[in-house]
């Protein structure tokens, strides 16, 4: 059994890595992610994954419906880290099974794969309390700027964390971007991984989230059209039902955190799509209270507020 062998079997008991693994680890996931593009490909069979926050045994929930890597090929859409309690297993697991079978996993960044973002929203305080210093949060965000921004599956469905941008018309203007900086405040990079579909905006609006944009049907219709796919995944949204079509089937939020922040109440999903694209969804409930290792008798933090 190789050490990365051995390391994943440790993250799957949900038991952190030492620093020097983690530096290690990000090290060689930074060599995979480099060659990959800010549009990259990815071939179907593919099971779609919305945002994941840190819920380690959710995400256990979510192999035990869709099956482990690498029987089964998976798209995760960001948001790994930040207000569940365990942001560093959940993401060095999934980095972790990157390195070990790269073809058979893709990450791309979230808005919340960010150093502003994690130091408001829990990752950052994580890594300080189970590692005693901010490295293990600095290689993480390191590798942030690495991931891609969206996939394109058999060049029909376009994936992205949030959404689309004004500054946008083209997969070819996403390709250009210099994508390896901190998540910028505003511009094409930020939008894609900020916006959000809404029903009543006519064209594009102001953000209620401060970053990104508002878009309504028309834009998705003509964007679709623009560049020849079939409809957009995204996540990055909230959906109690963890799924969500919009604009007569042109767009789809996923939703991969069941009971979001131990509180919502909600279900998740996730997305199939055969080697045909058909697709298929599997919604799945929260890990039982009792295996999930909520630290007991915590004050949740401020940031689950």
């Amino acid at each position: 059994m190789s050490e990365l062998d051995r390391q994943i079997e440790q993250l799957k008991r949900c038991e952190p890595l030492k620093e020097s693994e983690v530096k290690a680890l990000c090290l060689k996931a930074m060599e995979i992610l480099v060659e990959e593009s800010n549009v990259q490909r990815v071939d179907a069979p593919v099971t779609i994954c919305g945002d994941i926050h840190g819920q380690f045994y959710d995400m256990k929930e979510l192999f035990k419906v869709g099956g482990d890597c690498p029987q089964t090929n998976y798209l995760f859409l960001g948001d790994f880290v930040d207000r569940g309690f365990y942001s560093v297993e959940t993401f060095l697991l999934l980095l972790a099974l990157k390195v070990r079978y790269p073809d058979r996993i893709t990450l791309i960044r979230g808005n919340h794969e960010s150093r502003q973002i994690t130091q408001v929203y829990g990752f950052y305080d994580e890594c300080l309390r189970k590692y005693g210093s901010v490295n293990v949060w600095r290689y993480c965000t390191d590798i942030f700027d690495y991931l891609s921004l969206s996939a394109l599956i058999e060049n029909k469905v376009f994936s992205v964390h949030g959404g689309l941008s004004p500054a946008i018309t083209t997969l070819d203007q996403i390709r250009t971007i210099d994508r390896k900086q901190e998540v910028p405040h505003d511009g094409a990079m930020c939008d894609l991984l900020w916006s959000d579909p809404e029903e009543v905006v006519d064209g594009w609006g102001l953000s209620p989230r401060g970053a990104g944009f508002l878009f309504g049907g028309e834009v998705v219709t003509t964007f679709n059209h623009t560049n020849n796919i079939d409809y957009i995944c995204r996540a990055h949204q909230l959906v109690m039902e963890g799924y969500k079509w919009m604009f007569n089937n042109q767009i789809v939020t996923v939703w991969s955190a069941p009971n979001y922040c131990y509180r919502c109440g909600n279900i998740a999903a996730i997305l199939e799509l055969d080697e045909n694209l058909n697709q298929k969804f599997r919604v799945f409930e929260a890990a039982p209270h009792e295996s999930r290792g909520v630290p007991s008798k915590r004050p949740a933090p401020d940031y689950f507020l």
